[in-house]
């Protein structure tokens, strides 16, 4: 019997080379609808949200910045009124149901006590503020996430094991019904004990796929973190299963368990047609359900997307480390035969990532690949020059990198471009690979379906 290779991990000094982290305002702010996020920053911190993000003061979004100014800085003006002034504008022109500060590098640095403001400001002025640190000195990109997420957390109301799944009764009674489906009946049963919080902030779309999926396989999912709406949180306590569907949620998943005595479901996460079938089934054990149809399902999404992986097999890719989904993509590029030289990540939590790992290292086997190197926090100097010896076909990075690296006739792909992309579940596979296979399309002139055409009609 072949013995499984261990992966082996290395951590350099690097600083976090990625975008801020309080750019996860960006999109927690589109999916929970009655919110509102006030970053507490400087002029700069606002020139980022604005230009990076290419938002405009006419499109009015439900996120503002608190510019903190020298008086701020030196204390001579009084923090609790000054933001009190700015969140009863908030109350007065938007009403929202929740008001989230996210602190920045400056409030961390001049100690300001957002945490011991809230509580007086919410009870004067009525309204839910929930405080989330997102800092570029402790945080790397997308963690913003999850420092939001794990503050909602604390929000979320106690679940009661006297409160039976009568919405999940009434669901799966209609469906029975819609489907003429007898079997469905007797799984009633089964599927109110199925207590499941899935937690992560994904387009409404996205949601609802896997919300189907795993109701499918008679799972049924009683509520998201995020929710989209804040009094639709879902019930977490004893009893609740809890399941991630993004890897850079590890203090989420922690709070979970710790503070609110979930039970963590560690599985690998839903990107790509083989993390998305491994995901289901992961959850499905728990609840001592046989899957049915997962394999089938994903060899014809591999089959439907062949022509995409036929442009990538058999290149290489190294990835620099920006967002954290780096461990998933790869082991889903690694699936389609590109061989990975480089995992570079900003931060590793090995316990929340376990699954992941595991898979990684069979997706290796499976496919006769050597194991990626793995480093965490990487010095970007030092990665450049392993890229010089090893000459990847593509680099996934940051984009302070992509032109240094493509006038080194070394393709790029930002890694910006998979946070904002729908990478999650069996069927959007396909956006994934046309995200990697571009750069490389580019340079080649040919697309998936007819390889004649000219760079020109590619587009970037």
């Amino acid at each position: 019997m072949k013995t499984l290779e261990t992966l082996a991990f290395e951590c350099e000094t690097g600083n976090y080379h990625t975008f801020c982290p309080i750019s996860c305002v960006a999109w927690l702010y589109q999916k929970i609808e009655d919110s509102f996020f006030l970053v507490v920053g400087t002029k700069t911190c606002g020139y980022f949200l604005q230009n990076a993000l290419g938002v405009t003061i006419f499109a009015e979004p439900r996120y503002a910045m608190a510019e903190l100014e020298e008086g701020d800085i030196s204390a001579k003006l009084n923090d609790q009124e000054e933001l009190q002034k700015i969140c009863l504008n908030i109350k007065n022109d938007r009403n929202p149901s929740v008001i989230f500060w996210i602190g920045t590098c400056t409030t961390e640095i001049i100690k300001m006590d957002l945490e011991g403001i809230a509580p007086v400001l919410e009870k004067r002025l009525g309204i839910p503020i929930i405080v989330a640190r997102a800092n570029g000195l402790d945080y790397a990109f997308t963690q913003g996430e999850d420092t939001v997420l794990a503050a909602m957390a604390h929000r979320c109301p106690e679940y009661n094991h006297c409160d039976t799944g009568k919405k999940v009764l009434g669901e799966i009674e209609c469906l029975a019904k819609l489907n003429n489906d007898s079997k469905s009946i007797f799984q009633k049963e089964r599927l109110t004990r199925s207590n499941l919080v899935l937690f992560g902030s994904l387009p409404s779309s996205v949601a609802s796929q896997l919300n189907l999926e795993s109701k499918r396989q008679s799972v049924f999912v009683s509520g998201w973190l995020p929710s989209q709406r804040y009094n639709e949180l879902p019930k977490l306590g004893e009893g609740i299963y809890v399941c991630g569907v993004n890897p850079f949620l590890s203090r989420t998943a922690t709070t979970l368990m710790r503070r609110r005595k979930c039970q963590l479901i560690g599985a690998p996460f839903p990107i790509g047609p083989d993390g998305t079938r491994a995901w289901i089934e992961k959850i499905c054990s728990i609840f001592n359900l046989k899957p049915e149809g997962l394999e089938e399902k994903e060899n014809q999404i591999w089959e439907n997307n062949k022509d995409y992986i036929q442009i990538i097999k058999g290149k290489s890719v190294f990835f620099m480390g920006d967002n954290l989904l780096e461990i998933s993509l790869a082991r889903f590029l690694i699936r389609c035969g590109m061989i990975v030289y480089e995992i570079g990540i900003p931060y590793m939590d090995k316990r929340y990532q376990s699954a992941e790992l595991l898979f990684l290292q069979h997706t290796c086997e499976t496919m006769e690949i050597p194991l990626p190197r793995i480093v965490e926090k990487p010095d970007n100097y030092s990665q450049i020059q392993r890229m010089r010896e090893l000459k990847p076909h593509l680099a996934i990075t940051g984009m302070a990198h992509a032109n240094p690296l493509e006038a080194r006739n070394i393709d790029t792909k930002w890694s910006v471009e998979f946070t904002f992309a729908q990478i999650h579940g069996s069927s959007n596979a396909r956006d994934i690979l046309e995200l990697v296979t571009r750069p490389l399309r580019r340079r080649g002139g040919f697309t998936p379906n007819s390889r004649s055409l000219s760079k020109q009609t590619l587009g970037h």
